[in-house]
């Protein structure tokens, strides 16, 4: 081919030429229909697999032992099309297999992406949401009493956040492409029930009988395709806790959530199979030799990496699909679905306080899949995901229409607010407090009961533990009379030694793209609670001119986490989601009100103001655990040796478990971002080892361990459950770490192998 000017003459293919010029044209029309730019992206968020202790339950002993599968930051960055007639607008929505946002976190990535692309990304149109999963390493928040269980700080948790989360969004940047979103919404069935009925019965009869349950039921899905009409993700709504994993668990997990985005991101990878857990293997259709365990050897960490099966996400066309299950108001929304029983007498739990003959530990919720807390999670996460796909599938309605957002930093410690024309009150005004803890928030809940005599619905307390909390700082008569009827065992709000225990400032967004509003909120909004805020944002817009089809929805525990937000009269039984809300009795009004200021700023086109910054309080933090101090075996002995094997000759079959030990190292000395601490492979045709199973899959688990606490001597299993489709042939396991010398900075990366075994 030649080129004259600007014409091109052919001299060999014109027909190759005149497919790719009208494939380019054909896309470039597409493009033409497409009103918004699209850019995913997805990164790997693992925070340290040993030692450091879980976020979300808040118990002591619950450290982190290992992996169930990985967690990942999952971005969706939609901006309008250019257009020569105005400043196009953008917004970025990130979505966490964590338990919660964080200040901190959120502070730390916004400048990172300032100092790469400037004001582009912000505070005002930049939203990180967790999933509340209770299984991922804590220590990243910066208020004390969100750090005790984690002794304090943890760099390393915090660091894989950031790092994660400002990753999934310069991929999506660097992805953006034309494209159309697609809503679709419906009710799914059995995958959520109400742990605190009594607060929510506590709802005027009026309000209570305009709704058919007493939980949330929609699950809406956002359907994202690129010009061409190719899917590349999703991005759904739906409220449930992230509790299936109960708090016995010591894996790192995405809980139900985590996992029902991993199920229908396999799902679309391996063709838009009905089953989530399909994994197509490579059959060895010759016999071969079983061998036996290779022993321990030196190795990069590069090896680790080229055992990861699934691909990162780029820039180019084939980037792979993102699917992002985020929470709302899951406030009071349990997964165990077969509800809470006795452990001693299998009997229902006392209704009003959730305990036992008066002890609330032996209260414990039971998943679908009770007593197995891992096939709980599979089953709630299987039935997110199935309507998930349903939703996908059948989605329709396209979104059109602007982006905008408004955000503001709320002092939430003293809001004055307007009751006249509310029912909770006569009074005309009333305030928020500063932050406080009741004694029901020391029971815990029936996913997780707490300890000692504690017990929900407590709204009177007792003087040990008022003398044992006043220790730290007596409330003032003010304080009681705001928080009344909470009886206060914690006045967090008014501790500020050694640094603040909890927030004052948080931020309150609210993001509009096209026919979707998203209202984002730093906690956890029980049922009601959040539809009184859905509903009272969807009367202010629609009585300023949107359309009665706008879909309002709430994205929970996003940008900073200050606990629970329950109704005014939910709070006045005092279970654990109101004795854990913050800010008193009028909690959810403040928030209705500042929430409407907005609403109405985005409908009339007006500036708000920006509020208080909150403060970044990294570095006044400190962190009690210790390091690692060296790694070691014994003589004779070479990290990633087997230390028990496959048995040999080995034959399994679907539904079996296969183990290995490994002499290891701790996982804290590198966190394999990216890459995997186990695997299972496959002996192909050609005698080649391939790679079909790792830290990513639910069917291999990594199970670390250690003789003793600070033991420099440790041992990981890798233990696999072959799944149904498993291909028949000769597989083995196999380990990396990277052990950490006495003396010497400098990690040494080694991998170790089973015997190998038959799957048939």
């Amino acid at each position: 081919m030649e080129r004259s000017g600007t014409w091109f003459k052919f001299s060999g293919a014109p027909l190759c030429y005149l497919m790719i010029v009208s494939a380019s044209l054909l896309v470039r029309a597409a493009s033409v229909n497409s009103q918004y730019l699209i850019g995913i992206g997805s990164y790997d968020i693992t925070g340290p697999a040993a030692d450091v202790n879980m976020m979300g339950y808040a118990m002591s002993q619950q450290n982190a032992a290992g992996i169930h599968f990985r967690l990942r930051s999952r971005a969706f960055i939609i901006a309008e099309a250019a257009t020569s007639s105005s400043e196009t607008k953008r917004i970025a929505y990130v979505n966490l297999d964590a338990c919660m946002g964080s200040q901190a976190v959120t502070l730390a990535v916004l400048s990172r992406l300032n100092q790469r692309y400037g004001d582009l990304y912000n505070e005002r149109n930049v939203a990180i949401s967790g999933i509340h999963t209770h299984s991922g390493p804590g220590g990243y928040l910066q208020y004390v009493i969100y750090i005790i269980t984690a002794l304090g700080f943890v760099r390393q948790s915090f660091d894989a956040l950031v790092d994660g989360i400002e990753t999934s969004i310069v991929q999506a940047h660097e992805n953006l492409r034309p494209g159309s979103i697609y809503l679709n919404k419906d009710v799914l069935f059995d995958a959520n029930i109400n742990r605190s009925p009594s607060a929510y019965l506590n709802n005027p009869l009026a309000e209570r009988n305009r709704y058919q349950y007493d939980v949330d039921k929609d699950m809406l899905l956002l359907k994202f395709v690129d010009g061409t009409g190719a899917a590349i993700g999703a991005l759904n709504w739906f409220a449930v806790h992230g509790t299936s994993m109960n708090n016995s668990n010591l894996l790192i997990s995405g809980d139900n959530k985590g996992a029902a985005s991993r199920f229908m991101e396999d799902w679309f990878a391996n063709g838009q199979k009905k089953s989530s857990l399909i994994r197509e293997g490579r059959a060895a259709d010759v016999k071969v030799s079983n061998s036996k365990s290779t022993g321990g050897s030196s190795n990069t960490k590069v090896s680790s990496e080229r055992n990861r099966l699934r691909s990162s996400v780029t820039t180019t066309q084939s980037t792979p699909f993102v699917a992002a299950f985020a929470q709302t108001s899951s406030g009071d929304v349990s997964p165990n679905t077969l509800g809470a029983f006795c452990t001693d007498k299998g009997l229902p739990c006392d209704f009003n306080h959730s305990t036992c003959d008066g002890l609330n530990e032996l209260c414990i919720a039971r998943g679908p899949g009770y007593p197995d807390m891992f096939l709980s999670t599979k089953i709630i996460a299987e039935r997110q995901f199935q309507k998930a796909v349903d939703l996908f599938e059948n989605a329709q309605v396209k979104l059109s229409g602007r982006i905008d957002y408004r955000q503001t930093y709320l002092n939430i410690t003293g809001v004055t607010v307007d009751l006249s024309s509310s029912a909770t009150t006569s009074l005309p005004n009333m305030t928020t407090c500063p932050a406080a803890l009741g004694f029901s928030f020391a029971a815990g809940t029936t996913d997780g009961p707490g300890a000692f005599d504690f017990k929900q619905g407590d709204n009177q307390g007792n003087l040990f533990w008022r003398l044992v909390g006043s220790a730290l700082k007596p409330p003032t008569p003010q304080q009681i009379s705001c928080q009344h009827p909470k009886p206060i065992l914690l006045d967090a709000g008014e501790i500020t030694v050694p640094s603040p225990w909890a927030p004052a400032i948080v931020p309150i967004q609210i993001l509009q793209l096209g026919q979707l509003i998203i209202l984002s909120v730093p906690g956890e909004f029980t049922t009601m609670a959040g539809r009184r805020l859905r509903e009272a944002i969807t009367a202010t817009l629609v009585e300023r001119g949107y359309s009665t089809n706008i879909q309002v929805v709430i994205s929970g525990l996003t940008n900073t986490y200050s606990q629970y937000v329950t109704t005014f009269e939910e709070y006045q039984v005092q279970r654990y989601e109101g004795a854990s809300t913050l800010y008193g009795p009028y909690t959810l009004n403040a928030y209705i009100q500042e929430m409407k200021r907005l609403a109405v700023a985005l409908a009339e086109g007006s500036s708000v103001d920006p509020g208080l910054t909150p403060p970044y309080l990294v570095d006044r933090l400190v962190g009690f655990l210790p390091g690692v101090i060296a790694d070691s075996t014994p003589l004779g002995i070479n990290f990633g040796d087997v230390k028990q094997d496959v048995p040999q000759n080995a034959r399994y079959t679907a539904g079996d478990v296969v183990e290995a030990v490994f002499w290891s190292a701790c996982p804290r000395n590198d966190l394999f971002t990216n890459a995997t601490f186990s695997s299972v492979e496959q002996q192909s045709t050609n005698g080649n080892w391939i790679p079909v199973y790792d830290d990513d899959d639910w069917e291999l688990r990594f199970l670390w361990s250690r003789p003793f606490f600070l033991s420099p001597q440790s041992f990981a299993t890798i233990r696999w459950e072959i799944p149904t489709m498993a291909a028949p042939g000769v597989y083995r396991l196999r380990h990396f770490g990277a052990a950490k010398p006495l003396i010497g900075s400098s990690l040494s990366y080694f991998s170790g192998t089973s015997s190998t075994f038959t799957v048939s």
